[in-house]
């Protein structure tokens, strides 16, 4: 039995209006997150959900066409290092490991900057790995699927 798969027209101009929106939440979450409830974690599984949801409806493949499996692994290495990156440059700057204070001329403004870079670090690298894994997943899932359609056929 072969897998048919209908294009809903409906379904591809919602995700379309919607997946901006998505976006942009993400953004709020990933910025406000110093503030109140969110930072990276949250908003790299929100920002990785619209693209999953792309994916969904529009295939797999035009998700890979978007951000590349390559791009994605650079992405989740760069997060890495800009988390680790700024732990560094607070050691060079005579402070602790992630003591943030020593990043500005004063105490709460080294604190504000210090907890934004880092959860944009956290951000990207939650962001890449959900991608990569969704991809992973997909890719295993459309194998079975090729596999069970060429042993119906035989």
């Amino acid at each position: 039995m072969a897998v048919i798969v209908k294009h809903n027209l409906i379904l591809r101009v919602v995700a379309k209006f919607i997946i901006p929106l998505i976006f942009l939440f993400a953004l709020y979450v990933q910025f406000h997150g110093d503030f109140g409830p969110g930072g990276g974690f949250q908003a790299g599984v929100i920002f990785s959900a619209a693209i999953i949801l792309y994916a969904l409806v529009f295939g797999a493949d035009k998700a890979k066409r978007v951000i590349t499996p390559y791009v994605l692994r650079l992405l989740a290495s760069l997060g890495v290092l800009i988390y680790a990156g700024t732990g560094v440059a607070t050691i060079v700057l005579g402070g602790n490991f992630l003591e943030y204070g020593v990043l500005a001329s004063s105490q709460v403004a080294g604190q504000h900057l210090g907890i934004l870079v880092i959860e944009l670090g956290v951000g990207i690298t939650v962001m890449s790995v959900m991608l990569i894994i969704f991809f992973a997943f997909a890719e295993r899932g459309q194998a079975v699927l090729s596999s069970n359609a060429e042993s119906e056929q035989e």
